[in-house]
């Protein structure tokens, strides 16, 4: 279940909780981008969040999105209350609104909140009091809006602000994959000129979600001149045995190297929002060559998560 597109948006049009892309108005997906780009631009620190107590309540394992938004909360000056649900309260039975709700209490006004459950940042924010923001860290299937806005960044940086003319292939696990719908969200209110998605049927989505785009089941067709090829990861931990026959096959037809890249256009760009199987979805001489942006990403991670806490909290 996705989150209502207006649950983030208070009555005077503020953003008030980021959950989702979708239906996010594209004046303020640009002005989160726009405000990120110039973090980057100027190296920015600052201490706009002195004062404020943000807690990264993290209910799943995490590595470069629970980092990315320490380092971006730290750069605003503000304080960061770390939570590991191995070590909680929530391995004694406690509710993760009644952990939410404890922890509030404490007078923390920002939440950064990973959930397996689709839906659980949308609840959790629904319980919020005034003047407490929640960003969705990844929920279940549904969304990872942070994601998708550092994909944007890194993709305005290598190709300008203007997608019309740009051609973006999302290659793989789609069906499980929420960076991959915050993604398609971001990129058809951008206004990309063609999206292309390939993987096989079985972990491909609904018909909904891929609205205006070109299916392909065939990679090396999906590949050509295109501008652009994002990488999935496959999400084995979320998925049923049995929806690709073997790694062995999946990268025989799935996975991305150096040969098959050469398809794209001459100046394509490859992103995977990590962590990588090497060797399953991409072979080494393209997650390191000349054309990936996988570190940018992570890089510019920490802007735009910057921009989004600034937004919400400053």
């Amino acid at each position: 279940m996705n989150a209502a597109p207006d649950a983030q948006i208070d009555a005077t049009g503020r953003l008030r909780h980021l959950l989702t892309l979708e239906g996010l108005p594209r004046a303020t997906l640009e002005g989160l981008l726009a405000r990120a780009q110039a973090m980057v631009d100027a190296g920015e620190v600052n201490t706009r969040l002195a004062g404020i107590a943000v807690c990264t309540l993290f209910f799943e394992p995490s590595t470069r999105t629970r980092l990315s938004f320490q380092r971006a909360t730290q750069r605003l000056g503000a304080d960061v209350l770390g939570f590991d649900a191995s070590t909680s309260s929530t391995t004694k039975g406690e509710t993760a609104l009644d952990t939410f709700r404890n922890i509030e209490a404490m007078g923390v006004r920002g939440f950064v909140v990973r959930h397996s459950d689709d839906g659980a940042v949308a609840a959790l924010a629904s319980a919020a009091a005034p003047g407490t923001a929640l960003v969705n860290a990844g929920d279940g299937r549904s969304a990872h809006p942070t994601q998708g806005l550092l994909d944007m960044l890194t993709l305005q940086q290598a190709k300008g602000t203007d997608f019309s003319g740009l051609k973006v292939v999302i290659v793989g696990d789609v069906r499980h994959s929420r960076v991959a719908r915050s993604d398609l969200h971001a990129l058809r209110t951008l206004g990309a000129g063609e999206i292309r998605v390939c993987g096989p049927a079985s972990l491909l989505p609904g018909a909904s979600l891929l609205a205006g785009c070109i299916v392909s089941h065939d990679l090396d067709a999906a590949l050509e001149g295109v501008d652009a090829v994002m990488m999935l990861r496959l999400q084995r931990e979320r998925m049923a045995e049995g929806l690709v026959d073997s790694l062995e096959d999946y990268h025989r037809d799935y996975g991305l190297d150096a040969r098959r890249l050469r398809r794209a256009a001459s100046d394509a760009v490859v992103l995977h929002p990590g962590p990588m199987n090497r060797g399953v979805e991409i072979d080494d001489d393209v997650a390191d060559g000349p054309q990936s942006l996988i570190l940018r990403q992570v890089a510019n991670g920490v802007a735009a998560r910057m921009a989004v806490l600034e937004t919400l909290l400053g």
